[in-house]
């Protein structure tokens, strides 16, 4: 399988396990945390983040590879219909990151 269509496939695999709702953001979990032993955000995923949807943020953590995998993504509610809308959202984020871990590893 070629790099595009592993990413691709990983991509399309990713499914919304929790949507939340705070006052301020929604907060659209992927993976569980505990999946992880830290979660931190490398600063070229966050400028990403930032770039598409302000005041959004992404939280990340290495899997046993050292490859980054996205845990949870916020999203600002004023910018939001509703948690499809969140959850939609979060999802286009996470193909933004895989596509740049992509096109930056070749």
């Amino acid at each position: 399988m070629s790099v595009e269509c592993h990413y691709r496939y990983m991509t399309s695999q990713l499914t919304v396990k929790a949507v939340d709702r705070y006052e301020d953001y929604y907060h659209v979990r992927f993976r569980d945390a505990d999946e992880f032993d830290e979660l931190e955000t490398p600063d070229w995923a966050s400028e990403l983040v930032e770039a598409e949807l302000p005041r959004s943020e992404v939280w990340m953590g290495q899997d046993e590879t050292d490859e980054w995998l996205v845990q949870s993504v916020r999203v600002p509610v004023n910018r939001m219909d509703d948690e499809g809308d969140a959850s939609r959202k979060a999802l286009q984020v996470v193909s933004l990151i895989t596509d740049y871990e992509m096109f930056d590893s070749k």
